[in-house]
């Protein structure tokens, strides 16, 4: 297989930085960059025996810029290992960036990859704008050759007034019958987005067939990579819209993730809505895929930063950008729960406990400390006592920096604050979700790993997520209370 120079280049490039970059500089058990910039996860799925992920990916800068997609594979989803770089953009098609895609295995058992090509043109204004087609790569599961008919969807495809710009972000299944099914995210004339849905027989020649879902300026404007899926008894479909307003607590301003659970008429090709909620409630989530395991188990990984909170890194940093822990999806009750991936508990240490602990003021709790642990905590609420107003609890501190979470019981409201966790810019540092006690107790689980934090409420219907800028060493945990409450934590640090 002929790899181009383009691609060669970036291969060697990741391989000479990566030596440069300590595993004490990186996460346990969160996907990173193998160097430079990472974003949007592509093409998550089973391949030979493994898990294979693709991500958005600059190797050259910890910047965004021409878009590649690196590639790790993982056999228990929690480790990774880094493969060279799949996709460079080398291409007409796609000369100013490989954009998101998905990857699905052939029955000649081939790994095929569809993405979007970017290219520049010049509009009657004389300004570029982007053109976004739909192309194929084929290959072995670590090199990759392009479609001498790329691209295999483009304008000529395209429904009346649907955007050649914003035309992107293929998510490839097999239908019913045996056929596959392309959804691409598109902005209709209104400006907001569509989920719009093409059939083939062999992945290289492509029908349109209808809009899967429209938006109607309800969610946001336009959608951006979907993914869609059956799951116990309901058909899901994820979408990350962009330029969102805030409603309520449910939503927030800026780029955001919306789930929508109903049904599915699939000769129509159309999806019928019957509930919506956030994916995810904090700072940085956004673009999530997920992969069908061999036992059953639909799992999901987003990336976790927002593009209205990027972390503000030097330019000598040698990665940004990293995947949230592995997140077990279910249906109940109408909503979308998430959990951690079942394996992680596979790596807890010992245990820590304190039940019953009181907390008044400023308390801190023998052997709860850490950036790498996986901690329970449950927080009694009694709603006919005055008990407090307000419990906090801090993490990654010390004397100059903190992350903390709050619960205002009388509000029913849980807050993420990042503020004082090293960064120097004016970003997203809070985010509000209302969070219902269960039996007068509200429970959290904390996953943290080092740059990171995934709060998961209620036995995983509310998740909260954040990226940490703070230095390593402020690994304090402090519990806080305007009044008095009472806790039980479970704690354990996480090894590899």
């Amino acid at each position: 297989m002929i790899i181009s120079q383009t691609l060669r280049e970036a291969r060697k490039t990741e391989e000479v930085w990566e030596k440069t970059i300590r595993e004490e500089e990186r996460p346990l058990f969160h996907l990173t960059a193998r160097t430079g910039w990472m974003n949007d996860p592509n093409g998550f799925c089973c391949y030979g025996g493994k898990y294979h992920m693709f991500y958005q990916y600059n190797p050259y800068s910890s910047y965004w810029d021409s878009m590649h997609w690196g590639h790790a594979v993982s056999s228990d989803l929690l480790h990774w290992e880094f493969l060279p770089a799949a996709l460079a953009p080398d291409e007409t098609y796609d000369y100013n960036g490989c954009f998101s895609g998905s990857a699905i295995e052939m029955p000649d058992g081939q790994m095929l990859l569809m993405y979007t090509g970017v290219r520049l043109e010049h509009g009657k204004d004389g300004r570029p704008m982007e053109v976004q087609t739909q192309n194929i790569a084929i290959g072995d599961g670590i090199d990759f050759e392009k479609y001498q008919g790329n691209p295999v969807i483009d304008e000529k495809q395209l429904p009346e007034g649907g955007s050649r710009n914003d035309f992107r972000d293929p998510k490839i299944m097999r239908a019913s019958d045996g056929s596959y099914l392309a959804l691409i995210a598109n902005r209709p004339e209104d400006g907001s987005g569509q989920i719009l849905a093409y059939s083939s027989t062999d992945c290289l020649h492509w029908t349109y067939k209808g809009k899967l879902a429209e938006n109607h300026c309800r969610f946001g404007r336009m959608w951006e990579c979907p993914d869609f899926f059956f799951l116990d008894g309901s058909w899901v479909l994820l979408t990350s819209p962009q330029d969102m307003l805030p409603q309520g607590f449910e939503y927030h301003n800026g780029n955001g993730t919306l789930c929508l659970i109903g049904d599915y008429d699939e000769a129509a090709c159309r999806f019928d809505e019957k509930h919506d909620q956030a994916i995810d409630y904090g700072i940085d989530f956004y673009a999530p895929q997920t992969v069908l395991m061999p036992d059953g188990r639909r799992v999901m990984i987003g990336w976790l930063q927002n593009w209205d909170a990027i972390a503000i890194r030097e330019k000598s940093d040698p990665w940004a950008g990293q995947m949230s822990i592995p997140r077990e999806l279910s249906i109940r009750d109408g909503r979308l729960w998430q959990w951690p991936l079942r394996e992680l508990e596979d790596h807890r240490g010992p245990l820590i406990e304190h039940c019953g602990q009181e907390i008044s003021g400023v308390t801190r709790l023998e052997g709860i400390r850490g950036r790498v642990l996986d901690m329970e905590l449950t927080l009694h609420v009694a709603e006919n006592e005055e008990g407090f107003h307000r419990f906090a609890m801090w993490f990654a501190e010390d004397e100059e920096f903190h992350t903390g979470i709050s619960y205002r019981p009388h509000e029913k409201t849980l807050k993420i604050d990042r503020k004082f966790s090293g960064s120097r810019r004016a970003i997203i540092h809070q985010r509000r979700a209302k969070a219902y006690p269960k039996n007068d107790e509200l429970k959290l689980r904390i996953v943290l790993d080092r740059f990171s934090v995934e709060i998961f409420v209620n036995g995983g219907e509310q998740v909260m997520s954040a990226a940490l800028f703070t230095p390593l060493s402020a690994d304090g945990i402090s519990f806080r209370c305007d009044g008095k409450a009472v806790i039980d934590v479970r704690c354990w640090e996480l090894e590899r």
